[in-house]
Parts: C-alpha cells; sequence; structure tokens
C-alpha cells in the first residue's frame, strides 16, 4: 500500500472523526470529547498538507531545482507538529479554565463516543505506521497516536464518571496529561526537522567512523572538507575532497573514488555521493583551505 493511499484513509476516518465527536462534545459537555474534535480537526489539515508533500516530494527535479523538491516533506513534518503544539496549548487553556470552572458532564456518552473514536484512531494509526525514519509520515502519525492516547484517556475518565457520579475534573486532567505527552514528541519532530533544514550531521552518522572507513580504503592518502547531511528523512548525501596517493591517472582515480563510494553508501545510508580528487592536499597553515571556515572577506564581511 502506497503512502498516497495510507494517507488518504487515514484522511478520511479523521474527517469523519471531526464531525462525530463536536456533536457529541456539546451533548455531553465534555471537554475531553472537545479537545479530541480539535486534535481530529488539526489531524485532518495535517495530514492532507502531508499528501500534498507526499506527492510533491516526487515530481522529477528540474534546473530550478536540482535537488528536487524532497525537502518538501520536512517542511510538512514541521508545519504539522508546530501545529499540534498550537492546538495541544488551546486545549491546555481549555482545560484549565473547566479545572476552575467545572461543569456536568454526561460520563456515559463520553465514555461511548470516546470508544469508537479510540478504534478509529487506532486504525488511523495502523494505516501511517511503517517503521521508518520519513518524518512527514511520523509527524502524520503522531497526530493519530495523540488522539488515541485522548481518545483512551476520555474514555477512562468517562466510565469513572458514569459509574461514581462525581470526579467531573478528571475530564479536563485527562487532556492535561495527553497535552503534555504530544507536546512534548511534537518538540521532538520539530528539532528534527530543523537539523534537516540546517543541513545538520544526521545522529545516527558517526563521522569519525565514516572518515576511518574511506581514509581505509586504498589509494586515499587524506581525507578532508568532509560533509554530510538530509535533503529529506530518507535521503543522505555526501561530498568530501580526497587526496589520492602515488599521482594516480584519471581512470585510476576514478576507480579509487568508486571503491570509496562502494565501502560508504550502504553502511552509512547515503544516496548520493560527490567526491572531489586530489593529488596533493592544498597548504593552509590555519587548517582546512577547502573548509567553509576560510570564507572570503567579502562574504565575512556582510554576515559580519
Amino acid at each position: 500500500m502506497t503512502r498516497t493511499v495510507r494517507l488518504s484513509a487515514a484522511l478520511a476516518i479523521n474527517a469523519a472523526l471531526v464531525v462525530g465527536l463536536a456533536i457529541s462534545a456539546g451533548i455531553a459537555h465534555s471537554t475531553g470529547l472537545l479537545a479530541d474534535a480539535g486534535h481530529n480537526l488539526a489531524d485532518v489539515a495535517a495530514i492532507t498538507l502531508s499528501l500534498l508533500a507526499v506527492r510533491w516530494a516526487l515530481k522529477p527535479r528540474s534546473e530550478f531545482r536540482s535537488f528536487g523538491n524532497l525537502r518538501g516533506t520536512i517542511l510538512a513534518a514541521l508545519l504539522n507538529a508546530a501545529a499540534l503544539v498550537a492546538v495541544t496549548l488551546a486545549v491546555v487553556a481549555l482545560s484549565v479554565y473547566r479545572l476552575v470552572n467545572p461543569t456536568h458532564v454526561d460520563g456515559g456518552l463520553m465514555a461511548v463516543v470516546a470508544a469508537a473514536a479510540l478504534v478509529a484512531n487506532a486504525l488511523a494509526a495502523l494505516f501511517l505506521h511503517e517503521g521508518g525514519r520519513d518524518l512527514n509520515m511520523r509527524a502524520a502519525l503522531l497526530h493519530m497516536i495523540g488522539d488515541a492516547a485522548a481518545s483512551f484517556c476520555v474514555l477512562v475518565a468517562g466510565l469513572v464518571i458514569a459509574v461514581t457520579g462525581a470526579w467531573e475534573r478528571l475530564d479536563p486532567v485527562s487532556s492535561l496529561v495527553v497535552a503534555a505527552i504530544i507536546a512534548y514528541q511534537a518538540v521532538g519532530i520539530v528539532r528534527e526537522s530543523v537539523d534537516v533544514l540546517l543541513e545538520s550531521t544526521p545522529s545516527d552518522v558517526d563521522l569519525a567512523a565514516l572518515r576511518d572507513t574511506i581514509t581505509a580504503v586504498g589509494g586515499v592518502e587524506e581525507l578532508h572538507d568532509l560533509h554530510v547531511w538530509s535533503l529529506s528523512s530518507e535521503v543522505r548525501v555526501l561530498s568530501a575532497h580526497l587526496v589520492l596517493a602515488a599521482h594516480p591517472s584519471l581512470e585510476e582515480a576514478q576507480e579509487v573514488a568508486g571503491r570509496v563510494r562502494a565501502a560508504v553508501e550502504v553502511p552509512f545510508g547515503l544516496v548520493h555521493t560527490t567526491f572531489e580528487l586530489e593529488c596533493e592536499r592544498c597548504v593552509d597553515e590555519f587548517g582546512d583551505p577547502c573548509g567553509m571556515d576560510d570564507l572570503p572577506i567579502q562574504v565575512r564581511s556582510r554576515l559580519a
């Protein structure tokens, strides 16, 4: 099943849930159900955005976008996580208000609707779960997990209220517990998305091990100006300067580059590698002459 199909199925489930939860929240006077409806409404927008990002990322690269549109999924993940944080803050504000100003809650109806929402959210989560690193799909899945957790908490609170006829403050308390969990996970997605956009080295790439692997290849004398970054959660690229031993011919140099590429692509999850081949290392007493640290004075003055 493709990501497009799975996202479309989750979108249909959530659109139906928003209507059902909003109506039920008004009848039961339940903050928990209203919070659940709010999360699902955010999910409708989030999954739509994720779906558009998937379709956009599949478009071929062009001269205008030589790397293609792969970063579209990262932007979608960032926006989805940020929107989830905003919705969660709104839920917290409403829950605190209900704690201070409690109102009667129909616990029975609250429990029945929450149980149905739990099943629907769990089904949507199953559609979106794939166990990969893709931040776009993980952000969409986080919305589903958050809603399933919210539905479970609302279900428990509704049952307690229905059985005891009291403890109505459990309704907003359940919303606060879920809000804390989801906000924590959403912040993690935001942080990972920003790392990709800032072209940070992927957290699970050991640069020391990568350097050792490259310099262990026969014919490589030295390595410098090494960069590893991500175009998306699943597309990593590398560029580096290789100083080759014994002044090889062009054909010999290309063979060395091919061996280096074969040694690093699979173990380090690299999709695209670019090597600049050098016969002798450039001399610079202050460090790497090819590195980004040695910016031209004109550029340095503009950045200051």
